[in-house]
């Protein structure tokens, strides 16, 4: 009774606060679209498969476009990394030249040629040292064969996916680098898709498809890989506890239940989101009835961050929302798993309601002190007079061995499926986050797949860089914001890894208290940098920051500098 009394709090605060008039709102954010001006041209290409599966060719190849934000070059200033997803399509590696220019450097590097017939078409990637040699190296999630690139540290990666023991046959959707067992060495997470015995371009058979719209569980194998430390890795999934067939889509890692081991949070397609907790070290539990079973049926994105300025964490999860046909809404969930064991929806309005929303980041785009949301949404945008979803429609209530069969479905034939869906630029205004999209020039109408914010040009806020399935990287460059201060860190661990993958920093100041996880795949096909960035509005001055590093050593700094980067280095 006590947690319904609870929950129902909750949900009648933030319905009162979402249902208030829209009273003078105004804001000083402003962005400006500058890919190509830039030198960040680069168009996402669908990967083509069997052609038995033309008729409904927008379905199976409606996912590949990825993007990632690092320090590849380790010069101080933040990079960017593409995928495109058809044979003979390039990659792009976009060095920053720290003035807002960018060169691509991929083919150079040896990561531009990874889409190969028999191989394997990218998805995503996740960068980080693993081999702790100082140089960001990067695991490619492929349908097919995934690749583990080594930097040798002079921008030229190679090829060691075989030697490391990541050689296998799957499509992977989703990857995250996480030391699961805190030995200072970082391990890898791989979500599977699709089932690993079909190869999409030689199928011999057309039952590939999920077994069930809202409980799938016919998918591919998860699997968790331990760093040996010897530039090696062990497959422990199944000593672990962590494997899922429901089709993952996305995977985040960080410590939810408060007990110092860093858990791992599923985004499935077709079913609910799955959370395993760490249990100290190479053992996870799946945590049931936490409150994650009832709405989400489509899960596409994880995305962490702390929106009320009480260092709780909550958690971001795109799915479907297309009034009269299918209607799941996103969901933001607060994390109350170490008092109650479970998460709270407070997900209304425009955070609920996106469309058909895939990738989303949690960032202080307007430097006022408190987080905001950059989503991505659409499907598949081809004739607009012409809908998908009433064909769709035929396969609503049908058994799981029809929907399982790809010859079952009706053609696409050029039709869109919630297509033309523009981004949202959700500001949080307090009482609720208010879409400002259109108001701050963000006017794209693509079918958006991955998003990531980062401080590109050294200014102190927030820009956006957005993958567009079957169409251009947008560059969403902001201008400076007068008045309004910001702070940022770049950890490195000693004995941590030394990424410092798994880093809380909090800080405290007049606001309240701000929290903030350093990641290595967060959102959708993305990954943000490693760079944490906090917004403090008006505020010149902080009380003191706070370091949780993954080792359980924990750092204070009395007063930092505003309106500066800090590099900070694990104590010893």
């Amino acid at each position: 009774m006590v947690r319904i009394l609870f929950a129902a709090t909750l949900a009648l605060t933030w319905w009162l606060g979402h249902h208030t008039e829209r009273i003078g709102f105004s804001t000083p954010l402003s962005f400006h679209e500058v890919a190509e001006a830039s030198g960040m041209a680069f168009r996402h290409e669908s990967a083509r498969f069997d052609p038995v599966l033309d008729p409904i060719d927008p379905q199976i190849s409606a996912v590949g476009a990825g993007v990632s934000v690092v320090d590849v070059d380790g010069d101080g200033d933040l990079d960017v990394f593409a995928t495109s997803s058809r044979h003979g399509t390039p990659n792009a590696l976009f060095l920053n030249d720290g003035e807002g220019r960018f060169t691509d450097v991929a083919d150079g590097a040896g990561l531009a040629d990874l889409n190969r017939d028999g191989e394997g078409a990218c998805q995503m990637a996740v960068f980080a040292d693993y081999d702790g040699d100082g140089d960001q190296d990067v695991f490619v999630a492929r349908w097919g064969r995934p690749l583990l690139l080594r930097n040798e540290g002079d921008l030229r990666f190679v090829d060691v996916t075989r030697q490391a023991g990541l050689e296998r046959w799957m499509h992977a959707s989703a990857a995250v680098w996480f030391d699961a067992d805190r030995d200072g060495l970082l391990d890898l997470y791989v979500g599977g898709y699709f089932a690993d015995d079909i190869d999409l371009w030689k199928l011999d058979d057309t039952r590939i498809m999920h077994d069930s719209f809202e409980y799938a569980v016919n998918g591919g194998h998860n699997v968790l890989y331990r760093n040996r430390g010897d530039g090696t890795f062990d497959d422990v999934t199944e000593a672990a506890g962590v494997d899922s067939t429901r089709w993952t889509m996305a995977v985040a890692s960080a410590d939810l239940d408060g007990n110092g081991w860093p858990d791992l949070y599923l985004a499935n397609d077709y079913g609910p989101e799955e959370l395993f907790l760490n249990q100290g070290g190479l053992r996870f539990e799946l945590l049931l009835d936490a409150g994650l079973e009832e709405q989400s049926k489509s899960g596409m994105c994880v995305a962490f961050g702390n929106i009320e300025n009480d260092a709780r964490w909550c958690v971001y999860v795109t799915n479907i929302s297309e009034r009269g046909f299918q209607f799941q809404g996103n969901n933001l969930r607060l994390d109350y798993v170490a008092e109650h064991g479970r998460f709270y929806e407070i997900a209304t309005g425009e955070v609920q309601d996106c469309g058909w929303a895939w990738g989303a980041q949690f960032g202080d785009l307007d430097l006022d002190g408190r987080q905001d949301l950059f989503v991505v949404n659409g499907y598949v945008s081809a004739d607009p007079e012409r809908e998908y979803w009433y064909d769709m429609a035929k396969l609503g209530g049908a058994l799981g061995s029809v929907i399982q069969d790809a010859a079952n479905w009706p053609a696409f034939d050029g039709k869109s499926m919630s297509g033309y869906q523009r981004s949202r630029v959700l500001l949080n205004a307090g009482t609720r986050h208010r879409d400002v999209a259109g108001l701050v020039g963000v006017d794209d109408r693509l079918d958006g797949r991955a998003v990531v914010l980062a401080d590109l040009t050294g200014d102190g806020t927030l820009d956006a860089v957005v993958a567009n399935q079957r169409g251009p990287l947008l560059f969403y460059r902001s201008e400076p914001i007068p008045h309004r201060h910001w702070i940022a860190f770049d950890l490195r661990g000693t004995t941590s890894n030394r990424g410092a993958i798994g880093a809380e920093v909090s800080i405290l100041w007049a606001g309240g208290t701000q929290r903030q996880v350093v990641t290595a795949g967060l959102g959708f096909s993305s990954q943000a940098p490693r760079r944490l960035h906090f917004g403090l509005g008006l505020h010149d001055e902080i009380e003191r920051v706070e370091v949780l590093w993954p080792s359980g050593i924990r750092q204070v700094v009395e007063h930092p500098t505003v309106d500066s980067l800090h590099a900070l280095e694990e104590p010893r």
